[in-house]
């Protein structure tokens, strides 16, 4: 019987329909069902004159993102804690998503849970969008009767850390742009307005200075191999970034390099502990065990340091040793995190000690973006201006020495 219910809700579409009512006027709307006669049917017992039914597309679109996860938890959350039944939730939503292959996952997921399968469940259907830790939260708020609540925290912990990502984004934004267009710059100058100078100065009848021959070798070599140049430098960066997408070693040692970096290094290791306490934090107050909880802290932190260091907490906290003591052990962890832990480990509120040291380190990290797009502008335009500058002097110094050679 389930399973006959299954295949007539994976057949099940979106439908939208236009008609006229009893007054002959013009309605249109939506309906979810197995197919147009049904539409039709179902129309006809209200009393409307069916025009035309179209079946909404549910294919294509563009990629679900993170975003877009965090959105419909948060409606999701809102509609559950004002009383809208789970299914009737889902229909809002789905229907609200412009996205298609949203609208397809929502529908999917609803059809699971309307044959009886529990949300966690079906959520677990789909890892590439619900992750482990997505779920257990879910698991955790069906089994203690506090889904709502289980979802307003997991809506404001994804908002927490987008809201961490976009941040970084927006500090590296600035340097990757300013050094994509000094490239497009550099390559101009050195294919068309270099060749252009060499042409002048062969006038000239007289020995270049070192400087401008040098620039001038150059321009030569990237006139010659400029399709090897590009060849290998978009080449260099597609292989770079796909071994450290795809290879567990590239990745653990781009992890231990970014937190070692000079002006970026402190950002990113504020962002991860913002994670890390911010992931335990949730976790823990949705009354997960701290060594199940555990299992999800590390892969949410986004570093491979980080995680190695979860990995051996959980097994020192599963012998019976002290969260703190362990994460001390770690030697990952700032003396403030440390502090916060002992002191909620002691008084019995460890989930609100790990929220305040997470907002301290999201707000630590909002400051550290806005000194760093300050930090990052002159630095940038010292290297731009001895750069090209440098480039410029060089080929006009046969200029200045022009009245020496006449």
């Amino acid at each position: 019987m389930a399973t006959a219910a299954l295949a007539k809700s994976s057949k099940e579409a979106i439908f939208e329909w236009e008609g006229r009512d009893k007054n002959g006027k013009v309605v249109r709307g939506e309906i979810r069902a197995g197919g147009e006669a049904v539409v039709s049917a179902s129309l006809r017992r209200q009393g409307i004159l069916v025009n035309k039914i179209r079946k909404r597309r549910t294919s294509g679109g563009r990629a679900i993102k993170q975003k877009d996860i965090a959105i419909f938890t948060r409606q999701l959350a809102t509609m559950m804690k004002a009383g809208v039944p789970l299914l009737q939730a889902f229909d809002i939503v789905a229907r609200g998503a412009t996205n298609p292959r949203l609208t397809k996952l929502l529908n999917d997921i609803r059809g699971d849970v309307e044959t009886g399968t529990s949300l966690s469940a079906a959520f677990r259907k789909h890892p590439l969008h619900f992750d482990a830790l997505y779920c257990n939260l879910v698991e955790a708020g069906e089994a203690g009767g506090i889904l709502e609540a289980l979802l307003d925290r997991l809506a404001l912990y994804q908002e927490k850390t987008l809201a961490i990502k976009q941040k970084i984004k927006s500090a590296l934004m600035y340097p990757v742009a300013v050094i994509v267009v000094a490239f497009v710059v550099l390559t101009v100058i050195m294919i068309w307005v270099i060749p252009a100078f060499e042409d002048v100065f062969k006038s000239f009848g007289a020995e270049l200075p070192a400087p401008t021959r040098a620039v001038i070798a150059m321009s030569k070599f990237f006139v010659s191999y400029w399709w090897a140049i590009f060849g290998l430098l978009f080449g260099g960066l597609y292989f770079f970034f796909e071994s450290w997408k795809r290879s567990e070693k590239m990745q653990k040692a781009m992890d231990r390099l970014l937190l070692k970096m000079p002006i970026f290094g402190d950002l990113v290791e504020k962002s991860v502990i913002a994670r890390w306490t911010r992931t335990l934090a949730t976790m823990f107050a949705a009354g997960v065990p701290l060594v199940e909880a555990l299992d999800s802290v590390g892969g949410a932190s986004g570093n491979a340091v980080f995680a190695e260091a979860t990995e051996q907490i959980q097994k020192d906290v599963s012998t019976g040793s002290a969260l703190t003591t362990a994460m001390t052990t770690t030697g990952v962890f700032p003396t403030m995190v440390l502090q916060m832990a002992a002191i909620g480990e002691e008084s019995g509120s460890l989930d609100h000690m790990l929220s305040k040291a997470a907002e301290f380190y999201e707000d630590e990290v909002d400051e550290m973006v806005k000194g760093l797009s300050s930090l990052m502008e002159p630095i940038i335009i010292v290297i731009l201006g001895v750069l090209i500058g440098g480039i410029v002097v060089s080929m006009y110094l046969p200029i200045f020495k022009l009245g020496a050679v006449v």
